[in-house]
């Protein structure tokens, strides 16, 4: 999931003591947390954002007698730090940890602070999508992390204020105002112009949408240089996000502040750009008072992966074989599939992603849309992205402020172009 992250000195100091100290707490047993029989009395769970696992956890108590302590960050921003802190000083990791597509690689560089996973669990390497599978194992060949969603792509949209705005409200209809984004943009123009508002939140969650449909490198190339001066995608994303600022049909509420969570429910804006996993976030933000309030339709220029993430087990967990199986459970069919009834993460178990529960489901706060289908329909066409090491940092502390400068009129296109690949160096480097 995207948000903004502001890497310090003690972070960046932190990983560099990763590869050294990050093993530490493994020494030893604590025998205090176990059951008579052998088994840990509880495992823990670190989340971000919201991956719909309350539930399923409730069942694998039952089944296993094992307490499991869901830990939940709201902000990847936040919750970046708080592992990068475990790891560095050898204590405090969950023993189940969550790791965004965003911030994988750069985790991905010390396997050593990881349990493989191939010898814990079954293999299930044919059970998933084999790009996002591949995704989760180390240059040494170790399996660091089981899959969990991808971040297919979609456009929530508020039909009463589409009504408001003399738009039309059915998901057919609305998904025809956009087939490409230039019309996008002019469907914008016309809301602007009844409403004086914006329909979207902001430019930068657009340029998310549109450079993760491009496909291939983005801020890195294949060797994990920096590239965001030469990246086709990450142009296109720019230009696109700049012609929405330029049309004013956005309402320029930065992803993830107080004003956007809050404008959900007051109407600042009328749409937003839905990866699956932002369902239950919009639903959340939106309150129970906004239900059936909300739509969802095909985003224009077709498919793409915004996010999505992967369950890994730190090294330093006491209880590697145990958090392994924790791990296996909530990334099976059965578990995706719930998971995506409960908060919209996306499966990207095959046999989850053919499931009848899945295919069929309907989102009743989103007005009935057949979340499953249009959602499930796109998985097929999306085009794996190379993220590099740093891909998180760049996107999110040079890429956005400096659209957002330009968006805000702090700053002339030109000049917000040039800080932007600025500071894309010093982000990226490692």
């Amino acid at each position: 999931m995207s948000v903004t992250t502001r890497r310090t000195r003690f972070a960046v100091a932190a990983l560099a003591a990763v590869t050294a100290i990050g093993g530490l707490a493994a020494c030893g047993k604590d025998d205090d947390a176990k059951e008579s029989g052998g088994k840990p009395s509880k495992l823990v769970v670190d989340t971000f954002g919201e991956f719909g696992y309350d539930e399923i956890i409730k069942q694998y108590e039952k089944d296993t007698g094992i307490k499991v302590e869901l830990r939940k960050t709201a902000q990847l921003n936040e919750y970046r730090p708080k592992v990068v802190r475990a790891l560095a000083t050898g204590k405090g990791a969950a023993d189940v940890t969550a790791l965004e597509e965003g911030i994988l690689n750069e985790f991905k560089t010390n396997p050593a602070n990881w349990a493989d996973l191939a010898p814990l669990v079954a293999d299930h390497s044919k059970e998933y999508l084999p790009w996002k599978w591949e995704l989760g194992k180390a240059a040494d060949g170790r399996l660091i992390g089981l899959p969990t969603d991808v971040g297919s792509l979609g456009v929530c949209y508020r039909k009463d204020l589409f009504a408001a705005a003399g738009l039309p409200t059915e998901r057919d209809q609305v998904a025809a105002l956009w087939p490409d984004w230039n019309a996008f943009i002019e469907t914008g123009k016309k809301y602007r112009q009844a409403t004086n508002k914006g329909l979207i939140d902001s430019a930068t969650t657009a340029a998310s949408a549109v450079m993760v449909q491009q496909g291939g490198d983005l801020f890195y190339d294949k060797e994990d240089n920096v590239i965001a001066d030469k990246s086709a995608a990450v142009k296109t994303a720019w230009d696109t996000a700049v012609a929405m600022s330029d049309a004013k049909i956005s309402a320029k509420s930065a992803t993830w502040s107080p004003e956007w969570s809050a404008g959900f429910k007051q109407g600042t804006f009328a749409a937003t750009f839905c990866p699956s996993w932002m369902l239950g976030i919009v639903a959340d933000n939106s309150g129970p008072e906004n239900k059936g309030k909300w739509d969802l339709a095909p985003v224009p220029g077709g498919a793409g992966n915004w996010g999505g993430s992967w369950l890994a087990v730190p090294a330093q967990s006491k209880f590697p074989k145990e958090a392994a199986k924790l791990a296996e459970y909530l990334t099976n069919a059965k578990s995706q599939v719930e998971a995506f009834k409960l908060k919209g993460p996306l499966p990207t178990n095959l046999e989850a992603l053919k499931n009848p529960d899945f295919t069929g489901y309907t989102n009743e706060y989103f007005s009935g849309a057949p979340t499953g289908k249009i959602f499930g329909e796109s998985v097929e066409k999306i085009q794996p992205l190379h993220l590099g090491p740093k891909h998180q940092a760049i996107k999110e502390n040079a890429f956005e402020p400096a659209l957002r400068s330009y968006e805000n009129g702090q700053s002339p296109k030109d000049k917000a172009w040039e800080q932007f690949l600025k500071d894309a160096k010093t982000q990226g480097a490692f």
